[in-house]
């Protein structure tokens, strides 16, 4: 169950930018009461206290990132093509990771898995705040279909295509880059890690 040390006004108007219904407490204890996804957020003075299957639902974006600029890694798996998939994602800044997840996503692709985790990753470091990112991916097929320079044929990843370059419109600055698997090994980690457990 994260923590998240915060002022509990604050908190609560991050989560209604966001898009998240704020409601009154349970308890004489409870400030307020939140939900988003599969995670339940509880603040009492001074702290919010975070529960549910994924947590980051919500601790993501009760999590200050203040702007600034963050690199972003992604990852996919497919055992099989297509056959039980996963995704991992890692946001680092000059602190060190200060985000990261990893998760099954059913049966489908390597390429569709991909995709998934790249959305996950740009989702996460636009709730945590950053303004600008440079995203590291080893799939050069999504890299390059994404800057562009190669075309996308097939009609379910010309979508993910799309919405991956809507959530990017979203910083002001970014970069999108190919890079070594040995360079992504904390995102295939967890991509990995998620599809064995």
């Amino acid at each position: 169950m994260p923590t998240v040390e915060c002022d509990p006004e604050e908190a609560a108007d991050r989560l209604r930018e966001a898009g998240v219904t704020v409601e009154s407490g349970n308890t004489d204890h409870e400030l307020w009461r939140a939900s988003r996804g599969d995670a339940t957020a509880v603040a009492y003075d001074g702290k919010v206290v975070v529960q549910g299957a994924t947590p980051d639902d919500i601790a993501l974006v009760l999590r200050d990132g203040g702007g600034g600029r963050a690199h972003v890694y992604f990852d996919g798996a497919s055992r099989g093509n297509p056959g039980p998939a996963s995704v991992g994602w890692a946001v680092v800044t000059s602190d060190g990771i200060v985000a990261d997840g990893g998760e099954r996503i059913g049966t489908t692709t390597n390429n569709k898995a991909e995709y998934e985790a790249l959305i996950r990753a740009l989702e996460a470091v636009r709730d945590l705040g950053f303004d600008e990112i440079d995203v590291r991916g080893d799939s050069e097929l999504i890299v390059k279909q994404v800057r562009g320079e190669w075309n996308t044929n097939d009609p379910d990843l010309r979508e993910y295509r799309v919405r991956v370059r809507e959530l990017l419109t979203g910083f002001d600055r970014w970069s999108l880059q190919h890079v070594p698997r040995d360079a992504n090994r904390h995102a295939d980690e967890l991509a990995n890690e998620a599809l064995d457990g």
